[in-house]
């Protein structure tokens, strides 16, 4: 049997369904996981139970509000320390998995639509702040779990965030598509020879509770109904972390994947002028230079 040499990832979203699958399927393997979660408690209750199980693996949970620039600063700051005591030179690969769905329509304490907020502009503050420790290893990998949901859907780019008329769907949609978009173009802006490759994963229909986090009851029972037919969180999570260390993807080529093969986008996603466009707005949105 292969001896797998452990490595240092980062997972959002970490506290339960596709992340904390991740984060499972990780542990299992040995390596060193940092899980971020938005709630103490259930940061701290995973933490233990996932240390019960998996003794032999290190892991701990960092808490953070993804819907707040401040706390993403915070958790950057506590990453790097972390691999410092933990004797590592930097990350092996990030997921950005947190993700969030609100029927109506709610802005940030920062004023952002909360949606666009932590499905994008939280994956691309972090991902820069986290780059020099990315930098560090060869074939690091920065996963962002985009969706299905994202075909057919274009930017509006008057409003962006979709403050003057809000859709709780299209603002899902959008945040998923700029997912893909600001994947392929950190890929570009690294460049070919980058020790880092972006992709972007869909996790197909799983069987989450992401839908029911919603204020609206209606909204709620439709997720009740829809879930019943996604796969469980355990099979997504496979083909997702399996991006992470798998050495012999055609990562050139593909930057999109669905249970473990590479998909066709959006073509949307795929134009530069768009991917330049969007990281330009949002590195206004997030003060990154």
């Amino acid at each position: 049997m292969t001896q797998i040499i452990p490595k240092t990832y980062l997972i959002t979203g970490a506290t339960s369904g596709i992340g904390l699958a991740i984060m499972e399927n990780l542990a299992e393997k040995g390596h060193c996981l940092i899980g971020v979660g938005r709630s103490q408690q259930r940061c701290s209750e995973q933490e233990l139970r996932l240390r019960g199980i998996y003794p032999e693996s290190k892991l701990v949970y960092l808490v953070a509000d993804l819907s707040r620039q401040n706390e993403i600063h915070s958790l950057a700051g506590e990453v790097g320390e972390l691999i410092s005591r933990w004797d590592k030179k930097g990350l092996n690969g990030l997921v950005n998995n947190a993700g969030t769905f609100t029927f109506w329509q709610k802005l940030t304490a920062e004023g952002f639509e909360t949606q666009w907020a932590v499905n994008h502009l939280a994956p691309f503050l972090l991902t820069n702040l986290l780059l020099p420790y990315l930098e560090i290893y060869p074939s690091s990998r920065v996963i962002t779990v985009s969706s299905g949901s994202h075909y057919g859907a274009r930017l509006n780019w008057a409003d962006i965030q979709g403050m003057g008329r809000y859709n709780p769907l299209r603002a899902y949609k959008q945040s998923k598509l700029a997912n893909v978009l600001f994947t392929a173009e950190l890929n570009r802006r690294l460049g070919p020879n980058s020790s880092i490759r972006a992709l972007a994963a869909d996790p197909g229909l799983v069987n989450t509770g992401i839908g029911e986090k919603s204020s609206s009851i209606f909204a709620q029972k439709i997720w009740r109904k829809r879930r019943k037919n996604g796969i469980d969180p355990a099979r997504s999570a496979e083909g997702i972390a399996g991006l992470l260390f798998e050495e012999d993807l055609p990562i050139q080529e593909a930057i999109y994947w669905k249970a473990g093969k590479p998909k066709k986008p959006n073509p949307f996603a795929l134009e530069a002028d768009h991917g330049w466009r969007l990281w330009e707005i949002s590195t206004q949105m997030t003060g990154i230079s």
